[in-house]
C-alpha cells in the first residue's frame, strides 16, 4: 500500500512539473507572438486574444491543441508547427507571468 501511494505521488509530481516553463526563455521566444498578441500578451486589437495573466496550464494546453490540430486556426497552426514542448511551456510561463486577465501583479 505504501509503495503504491509513493508511486502515485511521484507520478503526480512528475506530471505537474513536466511542462514547467521558464518565463525568461519564453520572453526570448515570444518575438513572433508579439505581432498579434502584443509584446507582453496584452493585445490592443480585440481580434486577438489577450494572453497576459492567463493560467500557465491553460496557455500550455492551448498551444498543444493548436499543434495537434484539436484547436483549429490557420495562423496558430503555422506558428506552433515548429515549437517543442519546452518552447510551449516557456511561452506559457512568460505570458502567465505578465500582468493581465487573471494575474494582476507582475
Amino acid at each position: 500500500m505504501l509503495r503504491t501511494s509513493i508511486t502515485i505521488m511521484l507520478l503526480a509530481v512528475s506530471l505537474g512539473v513536466a511542462h514547467a516553463g521558464d518565463p525568461a526563455a519564453g520572453k526570448d521566444k515570444s518575438q513572433a507572438c508579439a505581432a498579434c498578441h502584443g509584446k507582453t500578451g496584452n493585445s490592443k486589437n480585440p481580434m486577438y486574444p489577450r494572453l497576459a495573466g492567463q493560467y500557465e496550464d491553460y496557455l500550455f494546453q492551448a498551444l498543444k491543441q493548436y499543434k495537434s490540430g484539436k484547436r483549429q486556426n490557420a495562423i496558430m497552426k503555422g506558428q506552433v508547427a515548429n515549437l517543442s514542448t519546452k518552447d510551449m511551456a516557456d511561452l506559457a510561463a512568460y505570458y502567465a507571468s505578465q500582468k493581465g486577465l487573471v494575474n494582476t501583479t507582475p
